[in-house]
């Protein structure tokens, strides 16, 4: 990979509260470069999201980062002030969240919130502002974008709401995008309609992608390199054709053993034995250990990142399925 755009070491971020410190996110490390699409998945809690939202310097109190560096092409954004860090937001750096409304003001137009969008980051009319916004809407494949533009939010689909937010995610051209899980609530169709588009966007654009969700076949069509979280930590990273063909993690194999598609007809589906445990009360060592088939003794020390299975592929476990080919 080329020098990355985004660089993050050792990332720390935990929440305060009065029961116990909670490990949300904990030592997570990875890189993504231009044009690539970057994907972080894991089961519901597994700091995915938090992932995003501390990139972004969105973790409200208690929570805050702890530790870590994270460096936006030679920017180090922890070393911002709040003021600009807000500059770097939806301009050099933008998020699309699971639910547009998020997003969207329910009692403005789409022309008004899309030129403040640029306005606040650039000094252009509202005239060449506007034709932006047009623009940015056809690239999301939006027809009748002048109509569009007069609208309200209620006026629009699910499907098209999530258009017009990851249209606003691109208006200034960011060097990031992160997207947590924007596709969840939409149906299988549109789904594939705006990861086709992001994917020929993000190309066209040269931008970083992390795409945030817990569904291994978007992952699939989608992302370049995978990252697999589980307990606040990426238990293994690789390229994506490496990580889900080849996986060597037991919890990415039991992952992907859970998707309705790998199992014969008529046979019961199989499951990750027992609970994630408890970010409040994390176990020493190894905290898949307890759902683990493979799990000995070694496991309750904690295991750190080694090569395994294919170039670049990295698995955070004492016993992976694969070694080194």
């Amino acid at each position: 990979m080329a020098a990355p755009v985004l660089t993050v070491e050792g990332l720390r971020t935990h929440f305060f509260t009065k029961a116990g410190v909670v490990k949300a996110v904990d030592d997570v490390s990875f890189a993504v470069g231009r044009g690539e699409v970057l994907g972080l998945v894991g089961e519901s809690g597994s700091g995915k999201s938090m992932t995003g939202y501390s990139l972004m310097g969105l973790v409200d109190p208690p929570g805050r980062i702890v530790a870590g560096r994270l460096v936006l092409d030679g920017i180090d954004l922890r070393a911002l002030s709040a003021e600009e860090l807000r500059q770097m937001r939806g301009n050099r750096m933008a998020m699309i969240f699971q639910d547009p409304m998020m997003t969207l003001n329910p009692v403005l137009r789409i022309d008004v919130q899309m030129i403040e969008a640029i306005l606040a980051h650039d000094r252009v009319s509202r005239a060449s502002a506007r034709a932006r916004a047009r623009e940015a809407l056809v690239k999301v494949g939006i027809p009748s974008p002048d109509e569009r533009l007069d609208a309200y939010p209620h006026q629009f689909s699910g499907g098209m709401r999530q258009r017009v937010a990851i249209a606003i995610a691109l208006l200034n051209s960011p060097d990031l995008i992160i997207a947590d899980e924007p596709t969840t609530a939409l149906d299988v169709t549109i789904q594939g309609q705006i990861l086709y588009e992001m994917q020929k966007l993000t190309r066209e654009t040269g931008a970083a992608l992390i795409w945030i969700t817990h569904d291994l076949s978007v992952i699939a069509g989608l992302a370049d390199r995978v990252c697999v979280m589980y307990a606040g930590r990426i238990v293994e990273e690789g390229g994506c054709e490496d990580v889900l063909g080849r996986p060597a993690h037991p919890y990415t194999q039991g992952l992907l053993d859970s998707v309705p598609a790998n199992n014969e007809r008529g046979q019961r589906l199989r499951q990750i034995p027992g609970m994630t445990p408890s970010l409040l009360e994390l176990p020493e060592g190894c905290p898949f250990r307890e759902r683990c088939g493979y799990a000995t003794a070694a496991c309750d020390a904690s295991p750190g990142m080694r090569a395994a299975g294919g170039p670049g592929q990295q698995v955070r476990c004492f016993h992976p399925l694969i070694t080194l080919f």
